[in-house]
């Protein structure tokens, strides 16, 4: 069993910028990698909204370039997962899966941790989803919505995520369509209104998607109208975009019997700090953030869980 002073649960924006900031300050890092070295930003493809990239960075480029930056300052990578917490006890301790050497269950302890794994977007799982991710298929329109200007996308979902994405699409693309398997959107009054207002929006009630089709990307949405109903209609809908806006999942099941989480499951910090309600365990990015969710934002949290588990540990 190995110790270290701070260990870093993920490998986002908010992991590696964590490690960078530990890392400068001496405190020599330990970063478990996870099942998705970098993120869920390296399901994207070109990222054009970070800061310092006037013309834009290659996703996987630039978690590469944070990770480099990360080892720089002396943190150590293992590319594991971690599939058992301990937070009850002092120092914490924490289980992994075999290593690639074939140790198996290899375990450490840690005098503080940052958990900066995440939040995964939900799909509805359909191959095809998969297949064209990256190629015309997204969970982020303020991620990629630029790529789409002028050109037809879908956006699925009738929440107010779903609403707030479709509105956010309109002001770049010649037509978005928001497909609803309800006969009614979930939405708030106000989001509903947004969208009923918008001339560039189509909702598509009481529609569900079987799968989609293209050659070297999307091209359409293979639908269906009213399924299992008398009246059920099939028919293909050309689009260049398929956006996914029925939520995201935090990725914080390992963590939820000791740390305080919201209804969906995001673990809360107190006030404007990452600090959680169990002392020396900090959340950064997307685990803890139900409402931005963006890399710059994910970023500048590591930095602050940095900061503040270099505090701790010199207090304590």
């Amino acid at each position: 069993m190995s110790h270290t002073k701070l260990l870093i649960i993920g490998s986002g924006p908010a992991g590696y910028t964590a490690a960078i900031y530990a890392g400068r300050a001496g405190l020599k890092p330990v970063l478990i990698e996870g099942l998705q070295p970098g993120g869920q930003l390296t399901t994207t493809t070109e990222v054009e909204n970070f800061p310092g990239f006037p013309d834009g960075i290659d996703a996987n480029e630039l978690m590469e370039n944070m990770r480099q930056q990360a080892e720089r300052f002396g943190t150590e990578i293992l590319t594991n997962i971690v599939t058992k917490v301990d937070l009850g006890t002092r120092p914490f301790h924490v289980t992994l899966d075999s290593s690639p050497s074939g140790e198996a269950g290899r375990r450490l302890t840690a005098d503080s941790i940052i958990i900066a794994t995440g939040a995964s977007a939900k799909y509805l799982g359909l191959p095809d989803e998969q297949k064209y991710k990256g190629r015309g298929v997204s969970a982020c329109a303020t991620c990629d919505g630029f790529f789409y200007r002028k050109k037809v996308v879908a956006v699925v979902g009738g929440g107010d995520t779903a609403c707030e994405e479709a509105s956010y699409l309109a002001g770049l693309a010649q037509k978005v369509y928001l497909i609803v398997r309800k006969p009614y959107l979930r939405a708030s009054k106000i989001m509903q209104e947004r969208v009923f207002s918008n001339e560039k929006i189509e909702v598509l009630f009481e529609t569900n998607t079987l799968g989609l089709y293209g050659e070297n990307g999307v091209e359409g949405a293979h639908l269906i109208y009213k399924k299992g109903e008398s009246d059920e209609r099939q028919y293909n809908l050309p689009i260049d975009g398929f956006f996914l806006a029925i939520g995201h999942h935090p990725n914080s099941e390992l963590f939820a019997p000791w740390l305080q989480t919201d209804q969906e499951g995001y673990i809360q910090t107190k006030g404007d700090t990452p600090c959680t309600n169990v002392p020396g365990v900090f959340a950064a990015g997307d685990v803890a953030d139900a409402k931005y969710r963006q890399a710059v934002i994910a970023a500048g949290s590591g930095a602050k869980a940095a900061m503040e588990a270099e505090k701790y540990l010199v207090e304590n």
